[in-house]
C-alpha cells in the first residue's frame, strides 16, 4: 500500500482558503493525552485458527496526542485513514495504521483500540450437538517510540462455590462467571488457543446449545470441580505462566453471585518480574 499516495488529499492543501480552526493556537499550555473517536463500527478482518480467516464488525476507537500549542485535531481523518483500510483492518495492520495516524495528525503517539464478537464452533459434552459459541475480544496497540500490542478475551463459564456445596445438605449454588484476560505476547498466539486456556480454569465450560444428556454431564462436572473466584484467577494465572510466548497478563473473574445481589470479583496481574511459579 503506498500510503504517501492513497493519504495525499489529507495534506493542507485540501480545502484551500478556508481557516483550519484546529491548527489555531492555544495558549493555556495543556498537552491532551488521547483525542480523536470513539465507538465507530467496522468491518475487520481476524485471523481463524481453523478457517483461515473470520469477518466480523468491531467498535473502534482511534486516539492521538495533541500538543499543548494546538486547538484541535483533525477529526475527519480519523475516518479517512480508516476507510483506506476498508477490508484490510486487522491485527496485521495495526502497526501501519498506527504510523499514518501518527504522521498524518502530526502526532508523537498514536491509539488503536477494537472490540469485536469471535466466533467458534463448539461440540456438546455427549451428544456431540454443534453449535457456535460468541467470544467478546479486544485488540489494542499504542505507537509512540515504541509499539505495543494487548490481546483480550473474555471467557464465560461455570463456577460452583465450594462453600456451599460443602455446608448444604442438598446440592450447591452455582453462576454464571465472566473471565477477562489480557496478555502481551512474542509470537502469534491464536484467539481459539487463549480461550480453549481459560476455559480449562473454571467449574464447567458454557456452551450456546446443550440437550439434555450434555446439562446432565456439565452439572456434575461443575459439582465435582467447585471453584472459588479466587481459584478461577489462580487457575488461569497457574495455565498462562505455562505459555513462553506470553511476556504480561492480566486475568480478572467477576462471578454473578445467583444467591447475592452482588458480583464476587478477583484479578491478577503478571509482568515477569517475579519470574515464573
Amino acid at each position: 500500500m503506498n500510503n504517501k499516495k492513497n493519504f495525499s488529499h489529507l495534506a493542507s492543501g485540501a480545502g484551500v482558503g478556508m481557516p483550519d480552526m484546529q491548527k489555531s493556537r492555544d495558549d493555556r499550555k495543556i498537552a491532551i493525552d488521547k483525542v480523536g473517536v470513539k465507538d465507530i463500527s467496522y468491518p475487520i478482518v481476524v485471523l481463524d485458527k481453523n478457517k483461515e480467516q473470520q469477518q466480523t464488525v468491531a467498535r473502534i476507537n482511534m486516539y492521538v496526542d495533541l500538543p499543548h500549542h494546538f486547538k484541535g485535531t483533525h477529526m475527519s481523518r480519523f475516518i479517512e485513514i480508516l476507510n483506506q483500510y476498508h477490508g484490510q483492518v486487522s491485527v496485521e495492520r495495526m502497526n501501519t495504521m498506527l504510523r499514518d495516524m501518527k504522521e498524518h495528525l502530526e502526532a508523537s503517539s498514536a491509539h488503536l483500540e477494537l472490540e469485536f464478537p469471535y466466533f467458534i464452533e463448539k461440540q456438546a459434552p455427549v451428544s456431540g450437538a454443534r453449535s457456535l459459541m460468541e467470544y467478546h475480544c479486544r485488540m489494542q496497540g499504542s505507537l509512540g517510540t515504541d509499539y505495543d500490542f494487548v490481546l483480550g478475551v473474555t471467557v464465560p463459564m461455570t463456577s460452583l462455590c465450594p462453600c456451599s456445596r460443602e455446608i448444604s445438605a442438598r446440592g450447591a449454588h452455582n453462576q454464571r462467571s465472566a473471565v477477562k484476560v489480557e496478555i502481551r505476547y512474542t509470537e502469534h498466539i491464536w484467539l481459539e488457543d487463549l480461550i480453549a486456556w481459560v476455559e480449562e480454569c473454571g467449574s464447567a465450560p458454557v456452551f450456546a446449545l446443550l440437550k439434555r444428556e450434555d446439562e446432565k454431564a456439565l452439572t456434575e462436572q461443575a459439582y465435582d470441580n467447585p471453584m472459588f473466584v479466587e481459584d478461577v484467577v489462580r487457575a488461569v494465572t497457574q495455565r498462562l505462566l505455562k505459555v513462553p510466548e506470553v511476556t504480561w497478563f492480566r486475568v480478572a473473574c467477576e462471578n454473578f453471585e445467583s444467591i447475592h445481589n452482588h458480583s464476587a470479583y478477583a484479578m491478577v496481574e503478571w509482568s515477569g518480574v517475579d519470574g515464573r511459579g
